[in-house]
C-alpha cells in the first residue's frame, strides 16, 4: 500500500517528488514519511522551514486520504489551518509521524462527515530527526464530499 501512496502523492503533488518524499508506513493507526536532508537543504545545511511544514502537512492529508479510502470514501481533502513549531534544527535525513488522534475525535469526524457530507478534524504530527523530535505541527483539514 506504500508504494501506491507514494506514486499517487508523487503524480498528484509534484513538490513530494521534488521534496525526495517517501512513505514508510501508512495505516489509518499510523503515518511515517520520510524526505532526505540534500533536496532540502537551506544556506544554514540545515533542512529548510518550508520543506519541514510541507512534510508535516502531507503527513496529516496522507492520513485523512488513507482513513477516508479504508472507508470507500473518495472526498476532496484540504487543510483549512495549520500551526508549525521548530524546536531544534534539521541536520539530517527526517520524518513525520503521524499518530491516529482517539477514537472520539475520530467517531465524531465520521458521523458529521456521514451527516453533513463535509467534517474537520485536528490532526497533530512530530518531526524527527536522528530520533529527536525536532518539530511539531499541528493542523486542521476538511473532507468535503466530492
Amino acid at each position: 500500500m506504500e508504494a501506491q501512496i507514494e506514486r499517487y502523492l508523487h503524480d498528484s503533488i509534484p513538490l513530494t517528488k521534488a521534496l525526495g518524499l517517501r512513505v514508510r508506513f501508512a495505516s489509518p493507526e499510523r503515518v511515517l514519511l520520510e524526505c532526505p536532508l540534500e533536496p532540502n537543504i537551506n544556506h544554514h545545511g540545515t533542512a529548510f522551514g518550508g520543506s519541514i511544514a510541507a512534510v508535516a502537512t502531507l503527513a496529516g492529508w496522507t492520513w485523512i486520504h488513507v482513513f477516508m479510502r479504508e472507508r470507500k470514501l473518495t472526498p476532496k481533502l484540504v487543510i483549512s489551518e495549520s500551526h508549525m513549531q521548530y524546536l531544534a534544527p534539521v541536520e539530517d535525513d527526517f520524518t513525520a509521524e503521524l499518530r491516529a488522534p482517539g477514537e472520539a475525535e475520530i467517531k465524531a469526524f465520521s458521523q458529521t462527515y456521514d451527516r453533513r457530507g463535509s467534517a474537520r478534524i485536528e490532526l497533530k504530527v512530530s518531526v524527527l530527526c536522528q530520533g529527536e523530535e525536532v518539530a511539531l505541527f499541528r493542523g486542521t483539514y476538511v473532507a468535503l464530499k466530492a
